[in-house]
This record gives structure tokens, sequence and C-alpha cells, in this order.
């Protein structure tokens, strides 16, 4: 099955993509590269998820709050693109989580994003290099904030 077929599949719907919040491009293309700058939980209705992990929300919300993200970075793509089948794979995504200083399960809740990529390109080209990294705050006080960088097909 092709990515857009994969993600029919899922049963997910995408949010609207997201307008830039500063001075800044959301989506990239250089090369055979694309990046897409950092995004935020944005949900159907154009509300951001709120709160921090550890305090606000535990870490399964937090999980929740990182697969919103992803589909997030889907509209972004799906919005410039097309279609998700211009993607080959995904190289590398960077997830920042918004938590208290004893939390301590960051990949987890970044996988949230990461298994939703899976499921769209497969095992192979779904998954990619990857950090997950705790953060003191992020904007307007969301959960995660996620930015990837895709292979053109």
């Amino acid at each position: 099955m092709t990515p857009d077929e994969q993600f029919a599949q899922l049963n997910l719907s995408l949010p609207p993509a997201p307008a830039p919040l500063g001075v800044y491009k959301p989506f990239l293309i250089v090369g055979n590269l694309c990046y897409v700058s950092g995004h935020g939980p944005l949900q159907n209705d154009k509300t951001l998820i709120k709160g921090r992990i550890g305090a606000d929300m535990n870490m399964e919300d937090g999980k929740l709050a990182a697969q919103q993200v992803g589909l997030t970075i889907l509209a972004t793509l799906q919005h410039n693109l097309g279609s998700f089948n211009k993607i080959k794979r995904v190289i590398k995504v960077l997830g920042m989580v918004n938590c208290t200083g004893d939390f301590e399960k960051h990949p987890y809740v970044i996988n949230g994003c990461s298994e939703l990529f899976a499921k769209v390109w497969g095992e192979d080209n779904g998954v990619g290099v990857r950090s997950a990294v705790g953060m003191g705050s992020l904007p307007d006080n969301i959960p995660v904030e996620i930015e990837a960088i895709f292979e053109l097909a």
C-alpha cells in the first residue's frame, strides 16, 4: 500500500496546516530533503493541547499530544506536497518535551509521533534517527514540539 493508503486506513483526521507564528518557514525543500519546522499539537478546532508533562498531564497524555504533533506535521506535508507518497522516508525527528525536572520518559512521549510515521511509511522508511529531549518550557505551554527532516521520493 502507498503512504496515502496507509494513512487512510488509520481513520485519523488531520488538523489544518498551521500558519507560522513568527519569522520562519514551516516547510522548506532543499535538494531532495524536506525540512519541517517545529510543530505543536494543533487540534482540528485550531486550538493547541496545553500542559506540562509531570505537572498538568501524565506521560500517556503526552504521547497522545506527540501523536497530534505528528498529525500536524502530516497536515503541513499534505498542504505543501499534496500527497504523503511524495515522501520516500523519514530522515530525522527532534522531539522536545515540556516537562518537570524529574520526568525521564522523553523517548516514550515522542514515540507518539514516531509510531504514527512508522504506520504511514512503514517500519523501514517511517523510522529515522531521532532525539527526544526535555525542556523547561515550550511556546504557549504546549507539552510537545517536534521538527522533522524527510527525503523526497
